[in-house]
């Protein structure tokens, strides 16, 4: 019972370590920091950004952007900054570039071509009239389910 008792006193200990403290000197310094971290990528998790991520790498970039926006660096010089350094892939929305056109482009190609396939295979579906049989086809397609009926009895 004391076992228990203490370590639910030391959980807020540990829960409040993972939490980051920064101070700004003015509304606008937050803002910026906060838009940053929530425009930039994670490197290691890959679908999360700098805000939501608990990697290493990006704490260390959160307060890299916390050291340049209280340097007083601009939004575009903190993204040249890590652009730079970590390439184009940093940023959750990358320029519209050469290297990045499949990127950009990709989705809609994949698209039309799903739209050109469904349109040919409606198309080559056979259309709703039936063939309608002819008196013998019929005669002769009665004798054979007939057929099968009986000899499935036995």
């Amino acid at each position: 019972m004391r076992r228990a008792l203490l370590l639910l006193l030391l959980v807020p200990l540990v829960a409040g370590a993972a939490i980051e403290v920064h101070k700004f000197d003015d509304p606008g310094q937050e803002k910026l920091y906060k838009s940053l971290i929530s425009e930039l990528r994670c490197l290691v998790c890959q679908n999360q950004n700098l805000a939501d991520s608990n990697a290493d790498l990006a704490k260390d970039l959160r307060e890299k952007t916390y050291e340049m926006v209280v340097a007083g660096k601009s939004k575009e010089e903190i993204i040249d900054w890590m652009v730079a350094r970590y390439g184009d892939f940093v940023l959750y929305r990358p320029p519209l570039q050469r290297n990045t056109l499949l990127l950009w482009g990709g989705p809609f190609v994949i698209f039309l071509v799903g739209v050109v396939v469904l349109v040919r295979f409606i198309r080559r579906r056979p259309s709703g009239d039936r063939q309608v049989l002819t008196e013998e086809e019929r005669r002769q397609a009665e004798a054979l389910l007939g057929e099968g009926r009986e000899g499935g009895d036995a």
